[in-house]
């Protein structure tokens, strides 16, 4: 790791030649965030750790000049964030529907069947996988995190334990295995080598084979201020036009694209070889281009006005903890998200501001949340202390959550959501 400088909002002063842009190599020197210290998102603490040494890495966020890819350094090693993961998506109820809706929609759309073979890259505890199996369509899922590929195989699904790139699809190929659908939800964002994980693809995917991709939309990152999703697993940050340039330059074509409401707004895009074509180019594919060409995504100034954006919006969530606990009243988090440490620790709030926090995830019950080491507790302490707010840190899952929780409103509790701004429910 390199010793960051102090800059000026928009630059930075260290050398161009230590740091340069995942894509297209080129030297990063423009600052799209600064979110200060903070440690890594998922790793969550036991009792016994809370008085030993925690690492705090930087987190600021570059935007490429050339190709416009917003990326972080990759600070800690990808092995040592991904090869024991706090994250298990079945624990989602809307998210395990979602992946049930895009099973049902991409079999009927691309004809697959018993004789079709699915890769999901990042398939986590099967959660989506587990859809195509019920169907007889026989897949593979690629997971690094071993603890989490062992709840997948618990569900029947074929869990490879690797990162993917091009290595892993060579070896795949060599036992005969290429895929008629490749998707990858919410895993873009978290490769370090995007060049070597999108030659993997391609070398996957059949002649006729297609790929699906989700990944937050920066777009919307941006407009609804959602800069609690950045943090040390996610090292990039995708328009639309970027993914459309890095797709390309590796003999992919995309063909459409969708814009879904997952994650507080993300992409679903469709591609295939360049040469492919049996897949007309959909309309949405240009639109979207030239949507994100109007509102600056071209523009190096479009993307400077996001840090100041932050600092009020941290600024104002403050004011209003402050005040609540001038009035004496108590505040319990709802869930313990990668997205809520970012949070909490670029805005200093602790166990000052919040007794606790809960979440449905046994794995991370008992622990302490990193940086802040707030307390991870079961649901059913909410009934026990009866909070006057209750935060809602993952709140892409909001109306789940408030769905499951109303009986707050029994002693006249409250929900609370940060993001894109303080909001009381």
């Amino acid at each position: 790791m390199t010793q960051r400088t102090q800059h000026e909002p928009g630059t930075d002063t260290k050398t161009e030649w230590s740091r340069q842009c995942r894509f297209c190599g080129t030297p990063l020197k423009r600052v799209f965030v600064d979110l200060g210290m903070s440690p890594l998102c998922e790793s969550y603490l036991s009792a016994e750790q809370l008085n030993q040494m925690e690492p705090f890495y930087p987190l600021v966020v570059y935007v490429c000049e050339n190709c416009f890819l917003v990326q972080l350094e990759e600070v800690v090693p990808c092995e040592e964030i991904f090869s024991e993961y706090a994250y298990f998506s079945s624990y989602a109820d809307s998210w395990v529907r979602h992946a049930s809706d895009y099973t049902t929609m991409v079999i009927d759309r691309f004809g697959l069947n018993r004789h079709s073979f699915v890769v999901e890259i990042a398939s986590n505890d099967g959660y989506l996988l587990q859809h195509f199996v019920n169907k007889s369509i026989p897949v593979l899922g690629i997971e690094p995190a071993a603890n989490v590929a062992r709840a997948a195989v618990a569900k029947g699904v074929p869990t490879l334990v690797k990162f993917f790139g091009e290595q892993t699809a060579r070896e795949l190929i060599e036992e005969g295995k290429v895929a008629d659908l490749v998707l990858g939800n919410n895993v873009l964002a978290q490769v370090p080598d995007v060049n070597d994980f999108i030659k993997g693809i391609k070398l996957l995917l059949k002649p006729f084979g297609v790929v699906t991709m989700e990944f937050p939309h920066l777009m919307r990152l941006i407009e609804q201020n959602q800069f609690d999703t950045i943090y040390h697993e996610h090292f990039s940050y995708f328009s639309f036009i970027t993914v459309d340039q890095i797709i390309s330059a590796h003999g992919l074509r995309l063909f459409d694209v969708e814009e879904l409401a997952t994650h507080g707004g993300s992409l679903r895009t469709y591609a295939c070889h360049a040469g492919d074509s049996s897949k007309t180019c959909s309309n949405r594919v240009h639109e979207l281009i030239q949507r994100e060409e109007r509102a600056g995504f071209r523009d190096l100034k479009y993307y400077e006005r996001f840090d100041e954006q932050v600092k009020e919006t941290k600024r104002r969530l403050l004011d209003f903890l402050i005040r609540a606990k001038r009035e004496g009243k108590s505040i319990a988090g709802y869930g313990a998200p990668g997205k809520g440490n970012t949070l909490l620790n670029y805005c200093g709030i602790g166990t000052d501001f919040i007794d606790y926090t809960v979440d449905r995830n046994p794995y991370k019950q008992g622990r302490f949340l990193p940086g802040t080491h707030i307390p991870i507790c079961h649901p059913d302490k909410i009934k026990e202390t009866r909070p006057d707010y209750l935060l809602i840190m993952p709140w892409n899952l909001k109306d789940e959550i408030m769905k499951q929780n109303a009986v707050i409103r029994q002693w006249g509790g409250k929900f609370v959501v940060f993001i894109p701004e303080v909001m009381v429910c």
